[in-house]
This record gives structure tokens, sequence and C-alpha cells, in this order.
């Protein structure tokens, strides 16, 4: 194998961005060609919450979980995080978040608390009104 002056393989097809990047790999490679999380097609809004289920079974174990699978997993230790929070966090496209989640989610690794819909929060003008009347006790 040849190596260029960066320290990079030069190899046809491979392409680097300098010696201590390594290889660029593509979204695609990371999700299998997948563009959409799971048979159910399920999809996570970016400020859906995502928690680790501490008793998912084998869930260190599992070797059918790729690296980035794994940098999910670890994010998620430490506490609950959206998808967008996921997304920065990996530093990968939301894209490849949203299918990499649906795999853990059809794991039972982790559980998603979507956000509630506008038309099925309170009306501003209830919220005021019980605003209103805890002052006035």
């Amino acid at each position: 194998m040849n190596e260029d002056r960066t320290g990079a393989p030069n190899e046809p097809g491979s392409q680097w961005y300098d010696g201590e990047a390594g290889p660029l790999v593509r979204p695609y490679a990371m999700t299998g060609g997948r563009t959409r999380s799971g048979p159910a097609g399920v999809r996570f809004d970016l400020i859906a919450l995502v928690t680790l289920d501490a008793g998912a079974p084998g869930i260190d174990d599992d070797t059918a979980l790729g690296p980035e699978h794994r940098v999910l997993i670890d994010l998620c230790r430490t506490e609950t995080q959206s998808v967008a929070e996921l997304g920065a966090g990996a530093d990968l496209p939301v894209g490849v978040i949203r299918v990499l989640l649906g795999d853990l989610l059809e794991r039972g690794c982790v559980t998603v608390s979507r956000p509630v819909p506008p038309a099925q929060l309170p009306d501003e003008r209830i919220l005021r009104e019980v605003i209103e009347g805890l002052r006035a006790l």
C-alpha cells in the first residue's frame, strides 16, 4: 500500500481528508443504503426525546450494532436527548440518525417520546386564566 505525504493510503477509490481523519464514509454506507427507519417507517421529529432503555437485553454485547449505533447509545447513557442533539453529538446527518434510531428502537434499546402536536396543547387563554386564578389565591 502506498502512502502520500499526509500518511493516508494512496488507493484508487479511497478518499481521505488527512492522515488523522481517516477515510470518508458515505452516509448510505452507515445505514446499509436505507433512507427510512425500520420496516414500520417510523419518522422521528427533531425534538423527539430519545432515552436509553437500560433494561434492554444485550445492549453492550450486541454484535449486530455498528459503531454509529454504539455512539448513539453512549450519548443517551448520560441523559435523554433530542434527535437534533444526537445528530450534533454524533456529528452525523439527521437522516442517518433517524435510520440508526429506528434500528435501536426495533431492538428495544431506546424509547422515544414524541412531542405533543400543537393542536392538542391547551389554549393560551386558559393557561392565563389559571395563572390569574393562582395569583388571586
